[in-house]
């Protein structure tokens, strides 16, 4: 199990997010254990912030709250892996969602108005970020994080399988999907997925993954291609067809 203490001003929003999809399901099997842990509860008369020193704009986190807090869940709980969100943080990735995968306890605090009072980074082992944009609190960077270290645990996932085809975690990125109906507005399913022929359905969603790749994230394509990989994407770059390729190959 993966115990998150998640600080925050709006413990609402994080109880809500739990109580539907993949957290819901690892909540309900065991996998994980949520706790929104309420600034204002452990602040004079409720008051969690304050105007910033030096004339600066904006208000600030107080570091009494969230000291109390942490010293709260370690004496409950054991000391937790501290991180807090920052727009400077380090970037949430697939790799590093494996990595807290592998921790017993994280607690989360996560940051509002301009901010946190800076003392309160003596408590932090990692700061945290989902991109280079700015959100007025750090609540559904922590949920994402909840979420995304929540399926990649044992037994969460319905159909465990997936997690191998997912981007990022495979190779290479995803691949197109389709359902029913097979014709939806004259647009067609391709019909290498009505076949049956299940080696040629791994040979399509490559040849796919791999254009995607090319296409969308060229950066993220693999140093160490095997023959088939390097030859579909040769075949890609001379902008061949999926058809045409394997014509070619059967010749």
């Amino acid at each position: 199990m993966v115990e998150f203490y998640i600080l925050t001003i709006f413990p609402k929003l994080v109880e809500c997010y739990t109580k539907f999809g993949i957290v819901k399901q690892a909540l309900t099997k065991g996998a994980i254990k949520v706790e929104a842990v309420d600034l204002r509860e452990h602040a004079p008369k409720g008051q969690v912030d304050d105007t910033a020193y030096g004339g600066l704009p904006g208000m600030v986190i107080k570091p009494e709250p969230v000291f109390s807090a942490y010293r709260s869940i370690v004496r409950k709980h054991g000391k937790p892996f501290v991180l807090i969100t920052e727009p400077w943080g380090r970037r949430i990735d697939q790799d590093y969602l494996r990595e807290l995968s592998h921790k017993n306890k994280l607690m989360i605090i996560c940051g509002r108005y301009e901010g946190v009072d800076e003392r309160v980074k003596s408590l932090v082992d990692e700061e945290v970020s989902m991109g280079d944009f700015i959100l007025s609190g750090g609540e559904l960077v922590a949920l994402s994080i909840v979420e995304g270290v929540a399926r990649l645990l044992p037994g969460v996932l319905q159909e465990p399988r997936s997690l191998e085809e997912d981007s990022y975690t495979n190779r290479w990125l995803g691949y197109p999907v389709y359902t029913r109906p097979a014709v939806y507005e004259g647009m067609e399913v391709p019909s290498v997925l009505l076949s049956g022929n299940h080696k040629l359905i791994e040979l399509w969603k490559l040849w796919q993954r791999i254009n995607n790749t090319l296409e969308k994230r060229p950066e993220s394509i693999p140093p160490d291609l095997t023959p088939l990989e390097r030859e579909i994407l040769e075949s890609i770059r001379q902008e061949k067809s999926f058809e045409e390729w394997l014509k070619e190959r059967r010749r």
